[in-house]
């Protein structure tokens, strides 16, 4: 993915996260949707996450690298179609190690490459409930990419689901990357704005790309305790 970034202003929103607004410009942003697209479409496309209480996720999500589901990760979609999980391409975790230089500085993107992408597709009806990402055993931080409608991306602290909290609109082209001591800070999407979307995008909805490092070494991924 070859794409002028354009880093503007960059607000700290809690040490070690920070948003920063239009960092993808408009080509940008319709490369990753039409690559988002592609990776939608099944096998090990786009599903409905279903929690082990028997409740399901509102957004719809689609993964690369490894498959996330409640609450572990495998090679193939194992509450799925039991497909292999869709490769992560390098150009992705590039971009996500450009994302952590701008965000947080050099330094803070050195280290294992990027290998996990969450990509999460809201409607208007569509919310994601106070949680930590806690299910990878590396620390490096988490970029999160947003496309189409904006939303309230709700980010908290690192002991309780509820206050204290900060809540900040993501935009159609936005960047928010957390680490260090924000690196498993509970954040959630209390609402999308619909109809928010750049009418060039073409895009009905919102859609985030998440990047996680995941540090496993083997080919199988141990599950972890619910955060």
């Amino acid at each position: 993915m070859d794409t002028e970034l354009f880093p503007r202003e960059r607000t700290e929103i809690a040490p070690g996260a920070v948003h920063v607004p239009d960092w993808l410009d408009g080509d940008g942003q319709r490369e990753l949707l039409r690559a988002c697209r592609e990776w939608a479409r099944p096998p090990a496309g786009l599903r409905t996450v279903r929690t082990p209480g028997g409740g399901s996720m509102t957004a719809r999500q689609v993964c690369l690298g490894w498959h996330w589901y409640p609450y572990a990760y495998a090679r193939t979609v194992a509450d799925g179609d039991g497909a292999p999980v869709k490769t992560f391409p390098s150009w992705l975790g590039d971009l996500g190690r450009r994302a952590v230089t701008d965000a947080l500085g050099a330094e803070a993107a050195t280290g294992a490459a990027y290998d996990i992408a969450l990509i999460n597709f809201y409607d208007a009806d569509a919310r994601m409930g106070m949680h930590r990402d806690g299910d990878e055993k590396s620390d490096a931080p988490v970029v999160s990419l947003s496309l189409g409608d904006t939303c309230v991306f709700r980010f908290g602290n690192t002991e309780t689901r509820s206050r204290p909290y900060t809540d900040v609109e993501l935009r159609s082209g936005d960047l928010f990357v957390f680490g260090g001591p924000s690196r498993l800070a509970y954040h959630g999407v209390p609402r999308v704005r619909p109809g928010t979307a750049p009418g060039e995008l073409g895009l009905t909805g919102r859609l985030n790309v998440t990047l996680r490092v995941s540090g496993f070494t083997a080919e199988r991924a141990e599950g972890r305790t619910a955060p």
